[in-house]
């Protein structure tokens, strides 16, 4: 089991690894972003272990995704795919075989926007999201800019290959919840105001 797993099953909050939340044709990374100003950010992504060799993958590939916003190691909001609806800003753009996300250049105006577009305005009156663009990569919080957080855009913004990572209810897309009982499927695991820790990947490496 990953390590920032380990509150979430203890609180009925996530899957234990093989119950189904990754399907085992899935590859999964866990992330972490540091911004300015003491913010920061943790996740996961999971896509079908079939666009593995692709350059580039899209936010229409992913099967799982979640991230989580913290200040100052206090958690401020987190945004997750199943929480999306047709008016959430929703683009992303994954390297694979690079293990990163791709920031700002000259090709990728905007390469990431997570509930957040490009004003930083729409994550939503209690919402979190995340965005790069030319100006910064940066976080939105209860659908304000957050300025402060603000880095370089062109910031390298790698991931940690871990395809034992366990998502959270709502992180996945139906096909990766197949197998799951009725009385699995609790209430609790995909409460959006739910925190559960993620471990920066040191910790989650370092085992329990």
């Amino acid at each position: 089991m990953s390590g920032w797993t380990r509150g979430a099953v203890m609180a009925g909050l996530a899957l234990a690894v093989g119950a189904g939340a990754v399907q085992a044709a899935d590859l999964a990374w866990r992330f972490e972003w540091q911004g300015n100003g003491g913010y920061e950010m943790r996740g996961a992504i999971a896509i079908d272990a079939a666009l593995a060799e692709r350059d580039y993958v899209y936010a229409e590939d992913v099967e799982c995704f979640v991230v989580e916003g913290y200040h100052e190691d206090k958690p401020i909001g987190r945004w997750a795919l199943g929480m999306k609806t047709d008016e959430t800003s929703w683009s992303l753009t994954f390297r694979p075989k690079q293990d990163a996300f791709e920031v700002f250049g000259e090709e990728s105006p905007m390469p990431q926007a997570w509930n957040m577009n490009g004003f930083g305005n729409d994550c939503g009156r209690e919402g979190f999201g995340f965005n790069i663009g030319n100006a910064a990569q940066d976080l939105c919080l209860n659908g304000q800019l957050v300025t402060a957080s603000q880095v370089t855009p062109s910031r390298p913004f790698p991931a940690t290959r871990d395809d034992a990572v366990s998502f959270p209810g709502d992180a996945c897309l139906a096909p990766a919840l197949l197998g799951r009982t009725d009385t699995e499927m609790q209430p609790e695991a995909v409460m959006p105001a739910s925190f559960v820790p993620v471990m920066r990947p040191a910790e989650a490496a370092a085992g329990p």
